[in-house]
């Protein structure tokens, strides 16, 4: 316990002083005083003008990604799923308004900091910057050259958010549970440092535009490709691909063609090759940690993708909802309101998909399962091929990815607030719950279940609440109430014969094999090997080639060309996180075969269709026991929705987690509820997928 607050004041301590650099760096102390001893200390013949800002940028984030393993390691090891969480009071939503949705506190404070970062950098650059104008052509108005430097400087400022801009989308960061995010729920930072950094970039371009155009009329500086400097041609496809992308991933163009967002946005790999030629090797060390953990990310990610995962069973609900039950290795834990992402290449050959995970790593050991509602033409075509008659489907897995603990399941009580398909999460936190109360003496949290459905074929979501493979569940010490709203019917409908669960299996392939964790067991001191070997062995070659291919060209007065460094850079970055991946990840793989195999040979019931019970206590025989207390917890309410704040302002209990997931104006109606003040004891969670 010792070492790991240690561990975690140590991480503080190196965050306060990275971010202390990124203030000082626009500053005159910096430029005129630091940067001279820094660069005679720093900018040695192994690393030449990257020396400084590999010690400054670079080094920090990459020892607080390895370290942060270390800490998630033993957290993991020493500490329950449920654990408290520090940012318990800090969650309480700050602000609720469009189009920044739902802020809390500590979000508001960063986006504040964040804000007056980039106002005190371009303040600083500009009053350096006017201090000391250098013309750059013959006969430059003193206008003129301030019109560059202003639009020099916006550039300087979209670099600042580019160093953030990856962090949110590694999906296995070491860095993000360390504040208590995850990839799912901080993917709004990304967009909301997308925006700004291509506001920023659209104005530097434009800038440069004008100014070479109507002031200087040196246009053809923009087709440039310098030898001994930046690139300017680099910096105008790198534009003009971030305008696609750009394009494509606002709000309404995602929603209505998703499929034109999900490809354009693969430009991101070109846009990174080319911004880096025109920023230089000195600049492109600032931003290196979040590309580098980002690669490394996605090369893991794409390694476990390669396997084919064992398909055990579908369910198939009356309103099209999906849940399909995976085998899994019994090591491989994950928490509540975890998502996994899915490829099935029948239905599409290159899109993957995130869906959420409804089923308890511990109460379910060796299965894992997923809630998939059609809503799209992907999930269509799926619903379509396990409504046929094949045996068989062919699908990959990567994840499961989640938060590091599941504080919330430490509350005294826990109002659960659901619009449609959104209470998908809320089953994986209640079947977690039910494993809980049945292997430990301690407390279990009063849940209240607040479900709103369209129509009573929804009803059938319920079903999920228990896994299909253990009717043997005791629920006794599970305090439940289940109030479900039907918003567009006003009374019971006659019964619907057609009104059934298709229940399917699949056959083992010999090639598939259960989702597992692609590090193993440790599979954060795993990664903090690989993220520290391969930084350690990048740093080495680049010490290496810079000193005695790079160097020798310099030192005899000849010109090395500027881009063949940024080459070298990038191969170096990529060959270190392919061979440190790839040696860990072999070692690892020794032991699935064995593991796949003896999963693969359990026995599986048959095909079946049975009705749903939920508005049939009395006239039908529920299956189980545990199917019976469910049903009986349940009161439906039709025409009518859920008074959330009278549901929310009845709760007692000294603390009470609130969590929703569903339609935007049902999140934003709760938060403000819990932001109100008028009941201390609320403690909110929202949870969002919209990708």
């Amino acid at each position: 316990m010792k070492f790991r607050t240690a561990c975690q004041i140590f991480l503080l301590i190196v965050f306060v002083g990275y971010m202390f650099i990124w203030v000082m760096l626009p500053t005159k102390t910096y430029k005129n005083s630091w940067t001279p001893e820094l660069n005679k200390k720093l900018n040695s013949t192994y690393f030449r003008e990257q020396g400084a800002n590999l010690v400054l940028f670079s080094f920090p984030l990459m020892l607080i990604a390895a370290l942060g393993c270390v800490y998630l390691h033993l957290q993991k090891k020493s500490n329950s799923k449920s654990s408290k969480s520090h940012y318990g009071t800090l969650r309480r939503p700050a602000m609720v308004m469009a189009p920044l949705g739902i802020v809390n506190a500590v979000e508001l404070t960063f986006a504040a900091m964040f804000v007056a970062l980039m106002i005190w950098s371009f303040a600083n650059y500009l009053y350096i910057s006017f201090g000391h104008l250098h013309m750059h052509t013959e006969g430059e108005k003193v206008s003129e050259a301030k019109f560059r430097s202003v639009s020099l400087r916006l550039g300087y400022i979209g670099h600042i958010c580019w160093a953030f801009l990856f962090f949110p989308v590694t999906r296995g960061s070491s860095i993000l549970p360390l504040f208590g995010l995850t990839s799912e729920s901080s993917f709004k930072y990304h967009i909301w440092l997308g925006h700004i950094s291509n506001f920023l970039f659209a104005l530097h371009s434009v800038g440069f535009i004008i100014y070479w155009w109507s002031m200087t009329n040196q246009m053809y500086l923009m087709l440039e490709w310098s030898a001994t400097y930046l690139s300017n041609v680099a910096g105008v496809i790198a534009f003009v691909l971030l305008l696609v992308m750009w394009a494509t991933s606002l709000d309404r163009v995602r929603r209505k063609m998703f499929e034109l967002f999900f490809y354009a946005h693969h430009l991101y790999t070109l846009i990174v090759f080319f911004y880096m030629f025109h920023v230089g090797v000195a600049y492109l060390c600032m931003i290196l940690p979040g590309i580098f953990l980002f690669l490394l990310d996605r090369y893991l990610r794409f390694l476990q993708s390669r396997k084919r995962s064992r398909l055990l069973s579908s369910r198939l609900l009356p309103n099209r909802t999906m849940e399909l039950t995976f085998a899994k290795n019994p090591g491989l834990s994950y928490t509540a309101t975890s998502t996994l992402f899915l490829h099935v290449p029948s239905v599409c050959r290159l899109q993957w998909h995130p869906f959420t995970v409804i089923s308890s790593s511990d109460l379910e050991t060796d299965k894992l399962s997923i809630a998939i509602k059609c809503q799209g033409s992907w999930t269509q075509k799926l619903y379509k091929q396990l409504s046929s008659s094949s045996d068989h489907l062919e699908a990959s897995t990567e994840g499961p990815y989640g938060p590091a603990s599941s504080h919330f399941l430490s509350r005294e009580s826990l109002v659960m607030i659901s619009g449609g398909s959104g209470i998908s999460p809320f089953i994986s936190i209640i079947r977690e719950i039910i494993h809980k109360g049945r292997e430990s003496n301690e407390k279990v949290p009063k849940i209240v279940l607040v479900a709103a459905f369209k129509n009573t074929t929804d009803l059938t979501m319920l079903d999920l609440l228990l896994p299909l493979f253990d009717n043997s569940l005791d629920l006794s010490k599970l305090e439940l109430q289940i109030e479900t709203y039907i918003t567009q019917e006003h009374e019971r409908p006659l019964e619907d014969a057609t009104s059934r669960i298709e229940t399917k299996m699949f056959k083992p392939y010999p090639a598939d094999s259960p989702i597992s964790d692609v590090l193993g067991a440790n599979n954060w001191l795993w990664l903090g090997t690989i993220i520290a070997s391969s930084f350690v062995m990048f740093l080495l070659l680049l010490a290496f080639i810079t000193r005695y291919h790079i160097y020798p060209v310099e030192k005899r007065g000849e010109n090395y060309h500027y881009s063949y460094k940024i080459l070298w850079d990038i191969f170096l970055a990529c060959a270190c996180i392919f061979v440190a991946t790839s040696a860990v990840f072999m070692w690892q793989r020794r032991r699935i075969p064995a593991e796949g195999k003896q999963i693969q040979n359990v026995d599986l019931p048959t095909s079946t269709m049975s009705p749903s019970s939920w508005l049939s206590v009395s006239d039908r025989e529920v299956e189980s026991l545990p199917q019976q207390s469910l049903v009986q917890s349940t009161k439906v309410h039709f025409g009518s929705r859920p008074d959330l704040k009278r549901i929310l302002f009845d709760c007692k209990e000294s603390e009470v987690g609130v969590l929703v997931c569903g339609p935007k104006s049902m999140r934003h109606e709760v938060a403000k509820i819990c932001a109100s003040g008028l009941a201390k004891n609320l403690h909110f969670e929202s949870i969002s997928f919209n990708w």
